[in-house]
């Protein structure tokens, strides 16, 4: 049987219901609705309960920020801002609880009440024009009714003849004036027409009254659904804390302040730079590393030190920050695993390590990443061993020393004594709660600070009894894509947009997958579904296909993929445990951007490892994961640190399903893969080598086979040791060298040098042979001459080519990626690529536009933007039908410098989906306006799904889209204008 509170489960945001609730707000809603209990009266009228119920919660929830009063008719709304200004978003029909008749129930919905309802709410969507409307509410105090606004715009907005008598009516046009007529003549038949189709959220909240009225607080947990669906999150559907598409913006500060950097303005976007000398504080992290490798010349170690920057300081700060990120990047990783061994564990303390009892200083700290994690816990020291006992050992090759920490200096090179000024608004706090102020030791403050926050939250449906705000990976993830994207013009992504990509592109992709595979042409999953004999094969089908984000950023666009993969492999019933078996008692679905795992009480899922069931979910929850990383996502970025933060997303991900060993009983996690091979960098848009470049002879003539490539990629990912690992890519590097020089000697230049060389030496040979005044006719020695300039311009072609500096990022996509090679080391190609590409003015590029510009792009304009040149990259590194999606500017639909843009996608691929976001700002602190655009590598088939989008859509992207879209033709030479279908009428008239 089903409590109240997990029936309330159901109809809750999943990501919400992962968000933990403060201990303060629930004891202030205990004390509010226990004095709503104790004024409530039988025998009152409406008005006296109205005031009740607005009275709780405007001091429960919504004042000072949300305002609550009557609107006309309405008994109660609540407002989306702080004044009647701001559009209605909630509107609440009280009922007195002596009036039962007109209270619905479940035997019978049709009631007055709910035709009041009808009433004021077609007044306010239809009459007001308020698209903002979010839920609406009949109560009467005990018993509530909550109806989502979706709903009644599915029902009833778009009814025209509901419409069409509600305006005769408004406008007394019809014969009915008085309102307990229009109640009964028209509003009681359209609900009656959608009965079986209304759903509703009910509960009474005298089903909680023992709980509430209970003072001890191990009761407390039931309320947290009850105080959830009353709150503004819910009611208003307003972003929460953790919210994927919200950034917590006072640890995001703090936590740039602790580096040494500072967000600015610069042309309407937000620019993270390193602090004015003035501004410069020594004790933080990146002035530290700077400090140390400016006095020990450590530029001068560097190879291609000027990838780097031009000038002296601007390899300092590029080194120093590439440093610090790593440094950051590991200890938000243990940050995360020590919360995550914290709840593994249920609360317990003792599984801390990330603190100033256990790391007095740098070189601790670098022994926690070097003889700690990156040892096995029988080959750490004694010494070791007992100070960090209940740490495991992950094979993560994050804390391996990277290249540019064995060429310069490791964290344990910072000074210990050096300190660090507290930022007015610090989150550190002294022991009476005022905000700390002053100077403190640089580690100790990275401690306390990162300490000041609950990263333990992540899954579990719970009160947070400190009062400490919430740090997930999901807002980790923003932050990195902050800190790491604005230099290089790209944007932090909102989780909405990233799932409606990562659902429409691998739904398209699966699909495509089965009927080439089987040859289904099912048009949805749940028909997919119907067809599903063999789960396991159909399991494997879908783990061959390969996503890539070719500007992969911080990753967000894989971790969005990684997800989806996995809830649709739940929603097809193919998501199998290590025998074989379908995980069926749990509900697995994305929301806000996070898969969500619920059981059928609507439960969150939390690891256990002493109970089997939830082993065996956990297991297959890290295996799924772990299988879809190696397999199925690539990406590529030119900056190295966006390719070590979109590895660390990814190991957080598989670190959020890492389990126990042997069922749960050893002591030590199943160990992480060496994911970070398929993340890799360079200039994604420049190449060498073209796609078509032919391997045949090299695998012909030598031990090299596509299948040695692939097994050594496969057998990296899973080595242990660092001997191993060493060897591994000793080997693979060493036949990609390979490859390089068998392309080279099949290139048509080297080829035609040969040609050259073989006319020319017969020619020296006779000169040689008869002397040079019989040998060297005139014709001779003219065409001996004229070989050798050939042969010469050539040549120093090869040697520009090989030696040029355009080529010093390249990424070379014809052989990066064994995956993606058939047998015989053809490119096949990706069957997805995705993302949200760069966004930089090609003119304000300089030289780096001139090597564009010799990279043969059909697309590349010197006015255009260099995300225009990715829609090309991406369709020539798509196999045929695979599918494309991007959001980028949506300049290029209109501007002059996105014709050859528009000509390039009318004439080479199958443009599906075209979304305008018309005006609305989808990047935080950003002035750009953007597009969502699908396409398939295929003949344009002249029928294009397009949407304009001119209001906020957070949470329904996709219904929405569904709703509102219409069918265009889009042609090369024209602007590319979304109109509705009597806009186009008029258009070809």
């Amino acid at each position: 049987m089903l409590l109240a509170s997990d029936i309330l489960r159901k109809y809750i945001n999943s990501a919400y219901l992962k968000r933990k609730i403060n201990r303060s707000y629930i004891d202030k809603f205990k004390q509010n609705i226990t004095a709503l209990f104790n004024l409530t009266d039988n025998r009152e009228s409406e008005e006296y309960l109205k005031n009740l119920i607005s009275d709780f919660l405007k001091n429960t929830y919504y004042s000072p920020d949300y305002y609550i009063n009557t609107r006309g008719r309405s008994d109660l709304v609540i407002y989306n801002g702080k004044d009647p200004q701001s559009s209605v978003g909630v509107i609440i029909e009280a009922k007195a609880l002596k009036n039962k008749a007109e209270m619905p129930s479940e035997k019978n919905l049709n009631t007055k009440a709910f035709q009041e309802l009808l009433l004021y709410y077609l007044r306010e969507r239809i009459t007001q024009n308020n698209i903002d409307l979010k839920h609406l509410i009949i109560t009467n105090l005990e018993e509530w009714y909550v109806f989502d606004a979706q709903l009644f715009e599915k029902l009833f907005a778009h009814d025209r003849t509901l419409i069409q008598q509600f305006n005769d009516f408004e406008g007394k046009r019809l014969a009915v004036s008085d309102h307990s007529l229009f109640y009964k003549e028209v509003a009681k038949p359209a609900i009656e027409l959608n009965l079986k189709r209304i759903s509703y959220c009910y509960f009474n909240i005298l089903d909680y009254k023992n709980a509430i009225q209970n003072k001890q607080t191990k009761n407390d947990n039931q309320l947290i659904p009850l105080y959830k669906i009353l709150s503004p999150e819910h009611l208003l559907k307003l972003p929460f804390n953790n919210d994927s598409n919200q950034l917590d913006k006072e640890f995001y500060s703090e936590l740039l302040h602790i580096i040494g950097l500072k967000e600015e303005k610069d042309s309407g976007k937000s620019v993270i730079r390193r602090k004015v000398e003035k501004e410069r504080n020594p004790g933080s992290l990146l002035e530290c590393a700077i400090a140390k490798i400016d006095g020990m010349d450590i530029l001068y170690n560097l190879q291609n030190r000027s990838n780097y920057g031009e000038t002296k300081q601007e390899q300092l700060f590029n080194v120093g920050l590439e440093l610090v990120i790593t440094w950051i990047n590991r200890i938000l990783f243990l940050k995360l695993l020590e919360g995550q061994l914290i709840a593994y564990h249920k609360g317990d303390n003792g599984y801390t390590f990330l603190n100033s009892d256990k790391i007095r200083s740098f070189d601790d700290l670098n022994d926690l990443f070097f003889l700690v994690m990156a040892k096995q816990p029988s080959e750490r020291t004694e010494n070791v061993r007992n100070s960090f006992l209940n740490v495991p050992y992950l094979n993560s090759s994050l804390f391996e020393l990277t290249e540019l920490e064995s060429r310069s200096i490791n964290i344990s090179a910072l000074p210990d004594d050096i300190q660090l000024s507290l930022p007015n608004g610090t989150v550190l706090k002294d022991n009476n709660g005022k905000t700390k102020n002053g100077n403190i030791d640089t580690l100790e403050y990275l401690f306390a600070f990162l300490n000041a926050y609950d990263f333990t939250s992540d899954g579990a449906e719970d009160i947070q009894e400190e009062n400490k705000n919430l740090i997930n990976a999901s807002v980790l993830g923003l932050i990195f894509e902050k800190i790491n994207g604005y230099k290089d013009g790209s944007f932090f992504t909102p989780g909405f947009i990233t799932m409606y990509i990562a659902e429409e592109t691998i739904h398209k992709a699966i699909l495509l997958k089965f009927k080439e595979k089987q040859g289904w042409d099912c048009k949805s999953l749940e028909e997919l579904r119907e067809n599903i004999k063999d789960r396991k094969a159909a399991n494997e089908l879908i783990n061959s296909i390969k996503i890539c984000d070719p500007a992969v950023g911080s990753g967000h666009f894989l971790v969005s993929a990684l997800n989806e993969m996995i809830a649709s492999k739940a929603r097809l019933g193919i998501l199998l445990d290590n025998n074989g078996y379908r995980i069926n008692d749990y509900e697995i679905e994305v929301q806000n951007d996070e898969l969500v795992i619920k059981d059928e009480a609507g439960k969150l899922f939390e690891y256990r490892p002493a109970l089997k069931e939830r082993q065996i979910v956990q297991e297959t929850l890290f295996r799924e994961k772990r299988t879809i990383i190696e397999n199925c996502l690539f990406g590529v970025d030119v900056n190295p640190n966006s390719v070590k933060i979109c590895q660390l997303r990814l190991w957080i991900e598989l670190l959020k399903n890492a389990y126990y060993k042997d069922g749960g009983k050893s002591e030590n996690l199943e160990t992480l893969p060496n994911i970070d091979i398929n993340i890799k960098c360079g200039n994604s848009l420049i190449s060498r080598f073209p796609l078509d470049a032919s391997l045949k002879h090299l695998l012909k003539g030598t031990k090299w086979t596509i299948e040695t490539y692939q097994t050594a990629v496969s057998n990296y990912r899973n080595a242990h040791s660092k001997d191993e690992k060493h060897e591994l890519l000793q080997l693979i590097k060493g036949i990609k060298e390979d490859f390089k020089k068998d392309i080279f000697v099949n290139d048509p230049i080297i080829k035609k040098i040969h040609s050259l060389r073989s006319n020319l030496l017969p020619l020296q040979q006779t000169s040689e042979l008869f002397g040079d005044e019989k040998g060297k006719t005139k014709e001779g020695k003219k065409k001996i001459t004229q070989l050798e300039k050939e042969i010469k311009k050539l040549e120093e072609k090869v040697e520009e080519i090989k030696n040029n500096k355009i080529y010093e990022q390249a990424f070379e996509w014809r052989f990066e990626f064994p995956e993606i090679l058939d047998d015989d080391g053809s490119f096949i190609g990706f069957d997805c690529i995705i993302g949200n590409p760069p966004y930089i003015q090609l003119q304000k590029l300089g030289l780096e536009s001139e090597k564009l510009a010799q990279m043969g792009f059909d697309t590349y304009t010197r006015m255009g933007d260099i995300y225009m040149l990715f829609f090309e990259l991406g369709n020539r590194l798509l196999k045929s039908s695979g599918i494309l999606t991007y959001i980028t500017s949506n300049k290029w639909m209109r501007a002059g410098y996105g014709e050859n843009l528009r000509g390039y996608l009318a004439n080479n691929v199958n443009t599906e989906i075209l979304i305008d976001f018309a005006g609305q700002k989808i990047f935080d602190a950003a002035t750009v306006d953007t597009n969502i655009l699908l396409f398939s590598k295929q003949k344009y088939a002249g029928n294009t799904l397009a949407c304009q989008v001119k209001e906020k859509v957070l949470n329904n992207l996709s219904v929405f889209i569904r709703q509102n879209a219409t069918i265009c033709q889009f042609k090369q030479n024209e602007s590319w204008v979304i109109l509705s279908s009597i806009e186009q009428q008029i258009k070809d008239k």
